[in-house]
C-alpha cells in the first residue's frame, strides 16, 4: 500500500518539528515537504505530488489565496487549516476557499490523525467541539449568498446606487444621467422594492452589502 504524502506548514519551527516528527512515526504517511508561509505551501503543491497539505492559517502571506489556489490548480491535493483560530469567520473562509478540513491546534494527534484520512475519503472534517457552530455559519453563508444572487440590479440602478454613495440628490442624479427627477423617484422606489430599504440610506448600505464593490464616500457618511 503506497504512503499518503504529506507536507506540513506552519510559521511556529518547534510545532513544525513536533508534527513533522509525530506524523513520521505512523507508517501510512511519508512526510516530504515543510514550510514556513503561504507561499512555501503553495510551491510545494506545484511541484510535488502531495496528497494532504496540514497549513496554519497564522503564516505569512495570504493562506486563504494559497488554499484556493492549490485546490484550483492542483485538484487531488487536500488541504487542512490546522489553527489556533477558534473564529467561526476564519473557518468559513477556510472552507469557502476550498479547504477540506479544519483543526483546532487543541487538537490531539489522534484528531488529525482522523481528519486526514477523512479528507482522504472526500469527507470535511472540523473538530467536533467547533463542527456545530462552523456548520450554523456555512448554512447563514450559504443563505446570504443564494439571497444576493437572486438580486440583480440593471445597469441604470447601479448608476444611481452610485451617484448616491456619492451624496448627490435626487435633482443631482437626474441632471448626471440626463434623466427626469420622476424618473430618478421611479428607480428609486424600485430600489428600496429590490433591497427591502426604507430610505436612501437603507439602499446604499444594502447595495453595499450586495456589492462590496461599491463604496460609501464621505460626504454619504456626514448626510
Amino acid at each position: 500500500m503506497s504512503k499518503v504524502s504529506i507536507g506540513f506548514f506552519d510559521d511556529h519551527p518547534i510545532l513544525l518539528e513536533g508534527l513533522v516528527n509525530i506524523f513520521s512515526r505512523f507508517n501510512d504517511f511519508a512526510i516530504v515537504e515543510r514550510g514556513a508561509s503561504a507561499a512555501d505551501a503553495v510551491r510545494a503543491a506545484m511541484t510535488r505530488q502531495l496528497d494532504v497539505i496540514v497549513l496554519d492559517l497564522a503564516m505569512p502571506g495570504d493562506v486563504f489565496d494559497a488554499i484556493a489556489t492549490i485546490c484550483l490548480e492542483r485538484p487531488d491535493t487536500k488541504t487542512i487549516a490546522f489553527t489556533a483560530s477558534v473564529g467561526v469567520d476564519s473557518a468559513v473562509r477556510a472552507l469557502d476557499a476550498g479547504a477540506s478540513g479544519y483543526v483546532i491546534k487543541g487538537s490531539t494527534a489522534e484528531e488529525l490523525y482522523s481528519a486526514i484520512h477523512a479528507v482522504l475519503r472526500g469527507e470535511t472534517f472540523i473538530t467536533q467541539s467547533f463542527a456545530t457552530k462552523v456548520i450554523s455559519a456555512l448554512r447563514d453563508a450559504t443563505l446570504r449568498r443564494a439571497a444576493a444572487q437572486a438580486i440583480r440590479l440593471s445597469i441604470r440602478e447601479e448608476q444611481i446606487v452610485r451617484l448616491l454613495l456619492r451624496g448627490k440628490t435626487n435633482k443631482e442624479i437626474a441632471t448626471r444621467l440626463q434623466i427626469s427627477e420622476k424618473t430618478v423617484k421611479h428607480y428609486m422606489s424600485i430600489l428600496m422594492q429590490k433591497l427591502s430599504a426604507r430610505n436612501r440610506i437603507e439602499v446604499v448600505l444594502a447595495a453595499q452589502r450586495l456589492n462590496p464593490d461599491f463604496g460609501i464616500s464621505p460626504e454619504m457618511r456626514r448626510n
